[in-house]
């Protein structure tokens, strides 16, 4: 009965998956490179070691034992886990080995991923062997997910600042307000006033934007939103006034579907940050990251973990 494996027995294996892949051993012979009396061999071979037999072969052609169709899949696992272990082996003497999570807001602009994407295309060109796991996350989660160590850096919006937490600020986003094609001020004059915004139904984000709420004061909220696809639902349907990001609302205003109203009169910009406990920097994948990051936007030392002042909400 098999009690252990050994290298023998993984060679077995592979030979088996490759049977089992090629439906067939005479099919398998040109993938193996060996004679089918020495894959009937080494089959026999893997089912003495085991204590059953794993497939019927011969005229009536290749089929898998119930036995043998539960083994497919721990077979699978042991060569996996054998190919892990040696890539694993292989990148020990890296400089750089472990795995950098990043969390993002979505729905940032195509050239601000594209200042990202070059940075971590920099990264990759190190001596590393770092896996990356990209999230996507609201504000709150991220900052959350940042405290308890289930993220290493985040980029995105932060209204308040969690103790703990040290951000720099990256780019700056351009807010602005739109309408539908349906909306009664589509087609009103380009000098649209204060007074016109606040006498119409608006969207507020479920999320603080002190921003926008000194650039148009109270007004008159009929729906929230906690996301830019969902704002602009609503701004789309032609019943609500919001705020969206320029970049975003470009698309439906060259369609001729949504008006962006006083741009330069009521829009304003968001800094979007950074962010990462504080002392995270001293480890050298994050330290390393950072510096490709600064070569991108080359404007500041974004890993000096100089916090900025803490907001209470």
């Amino acid at each position: 009965m098999f009690s252990n494996t050994s290298d023998l027995d993984l060679r077995l294996v592979r030979v088996f998956l490759a049977v089992v892949d090629a439906r067939g051993i005479t099919a398998a012979e040109a993938t193996l490179g060996v004679r089918q009396s020495t894959i009937s061999s080494q089959l026999a071979a893997l089912e003495t070691r085991m204590g059953f037999t794993l497939c019927e072969r011969g005229r009536g052609g290749f089929r898998l034992t119930s036995k043998g169709e539960r083994f497919v899949a721990s077979a699978r696992a042991l060569v996996a886990a054998a190919s892990q272990f040696v890539a694993q082996v292989r990148d020990i003497d890296r400089k750089l080995v472990g795995t950098l999570s990043i969390g993002l807001i979505g729905q940032a602009s195509h050239f601000e991923n594209a200042r990202l994407a070059e940075a971590i295309g920099a990264f990759r060109k190190r001596d590393q062997a770092v896996r990356f796991a990209m999230h996507v996350a609201s504000p709150q989660e991220l900052e959350e997910s940042l405290v308890n160590h289930q993220l290493d850096l985040a980029i995105g919006y932060f209204w308040h600042r969690v103790a703990g937490l040290s951000y720099s600020k990256l780019f700056s986003e351009r807010q602005v307000i739109c309408c539908g094609r349906g909306h009664p001020l589509f087609h009103e004059s380009p000098n649209v006033t204060l007074d016109d915004l606040r006498a119409h139904d608006w969207i507020w984000r479920s999320y603080p934007v002190p921003e926008e709420l000194a650039s148009i004061g109270e007004r008159r909220v009929t729906a929230i939103a906690d996301s830019i696809d969902a704002a602009s639902v609503l701004i789309l349907s032609g019943s609500h006034v919001g705020y969206l990001p320029a970049h975003f609302a470009e698309p439906f205003e060259q369609r001729g579907l949504i008006r962006v109203l006083g741009r330069n009169t009521f829009g304003f910009d968001v800094p979007l940050h950074l962010a990462m406990k504080r002392g995270m920097s001293d480890k050298p994948i994050i330290r390393a990251f950072c510096e490709d990051l600064l070569g991108v936007y080359g404007t500041r030392d974004v890993c000096t973990n100089q916090p900025e002042p803490v907001v209470e909400m």
